[in-house]
């Protein structure tokens, strides 16, 4: 039987942190650890006048003896679960395929799929190990669907965009996180040695080459807490709202024009603070400033400046902290280690928070030394084993 191998890559996001949910700019990179899959998929055509439906067999790389782990039945009609349904990393496989759904005839269609998936991507650590399995699988599906049909009812004419949009919605309504367009985009759509800047608005994304050579110039290392916090799921969902409301307090100004927060600007926000709780007020300041850091921070990149670079990421990770509160003990305190060492441009929480990992941007010729300071700091503190890896710019899906 025709057999397909496909990969799609985990991503850390250098600066531009939870601003992609209010149409922001972020500035992320696809890392070396990806999720793959193997498997069959047969779309036979004509078979019949019943409605099109879809047989689809999971592996999961933790099955014992490669036993099969899931099997589901689907069709156009099928339903994502209650939001109060225990979560499964199998919905996640299922929303991205109901996504395809619409581009196959409603009659006459049968599709049988069998997947293997395996994933490197370290799980619950803001290196967003849900993107990579989504886009691995939407990657699977095109691959062996017939031309006319991959993607026929696309309203996005860039593949790898709609591809992202397709995996976001997956997780939005199947998996009841309500995430961003980052993740998956830059899983879909990044290049080998590049930073993407996405503008989280209108998709457009400008890749960024950082030439380092010498051993001052900088690598990125990113270090993992192996701390998870339950309130995480809660908590986003939370800071969305604050910021919604804090963007209706400014659109409640006579003669303001202010569509979303990535158009405001600290002064809109100053200005609207009597209309805004304390705490939207906050959230609205860290959304503003992120996004003029993170424009920086393209510019500074590009210029070679790294010094600017790394205060940008600094007062990035103190703006999550105080303003916008989703970083932990842990990772502060990982933070503050890497920031202090010799050779350290900057350093600050990655992914959603609440734990998860760090990303710093360091000389290369120090690194080894930051590793083994940062591993013995944090033993010695919490008696936990920090992971530190390095990662070069990778190719997504």
């Amino acid at each position: 039987p025709p057999a397909y191998v496909v990969a799609a890559p985990g991503r850390v996001n250098l600066i531009g942190e939870h601003v992609d949910y209010t149409g922001g700019f972020v500035l992320p990179l696809a890392i070396d650890f990806s999720t793959v899959i193997y498997g069959t998929g047969f779309c036979h055509t004509g078979k019949g006048n019943g409605p099109t439906s879809m047989r689809l067999r999971l592996i999961s790389e933790k099955a014992l003896n490669g036993s099969i782990v899931e099997e589901r039945r689907l069709n156009g009609t099928s339903r994502p679960p209650d939001a109060d349904e225990p979560r499964s990393w199998v919905n996640y496989v299922v929303g991205v395929v109901q996504q395809y759904m619409h581009d196959l005839p409603k009659e006459g269609c049968t599709i049988d799929l069998s997947m293997a998936i395996a994933s490197d991507v370290p799980l619950s650590s803001g290196l967003s190990s849900s993107a990579s399995l989504e886009v691995a699988v939407a990657t699977f599906f095109e691959c062996f669907l017939p031309e006319n049909m991959a993607y026929s009812s696309a309203k996005e004419k860039d593949i790898r965009k709609e591809r992202a949009l397709r995996c976001q919605k997956a997780e939005n309504d199947w998996a009841h996180s309500p995430c961003g367009i980052m993740d998956q985009l830059a899983s879909s759509a990044a290049q080998v040695g590049k930073l993407m800047l996405i503008d989280c608005q209108s998709l457009e994304i400008e890749h960024v080459t950082m030439k380092a050579n010498t051993p001052e110039d900088p690598v990125i290392l990113i270090t993992n807490s192996k701390v998870t916090h339950s309130i995480a799921d809660s908590e986003y969902g939370i800071r969305r709202a604050q910021c919604h409301d804090a963007l209706l307090a400014m659109q409640s100004i006579p003669l303001y024009h202010v569509l979303s927060l990535r158009d405001a600007t600290k002064d809109d926000v100053k200005e609207a603070e009597a209309k805004m709780n304390k705490i939207s007020y906050h959230r609205a300041l860290h959304v503003v400033n992120e996004n003029v850091r993170t424009k920086e921070c393209k510019v500074a990149l590009k210029m070679g400046l790294w010094d600017h670079v790394g205060e940008l990421m600094n007062a990035s990770h103190a703006s999550l902290r105080d303003e916008y509160e989703v970083s932990c003990e842990e990772v502060d305190y990982l933070v503050e280690v890497a920031q202090a060492y010799e050779g350290v441009y900057g350093s600050r929480m990655t992914g959603g928070g609440f734990g998860g990992c760090t990303v710093t941007f360091v000389q290369r010729r120090v690194v080894e030394g930051l590793i083994k300071h940062l591993q013995s700091s944090y033993e010695a503190k919490y008696g936990k084993q920090a992971e530190c890896f390095l990662t070069e710019p990778a190719e997504g899906a």
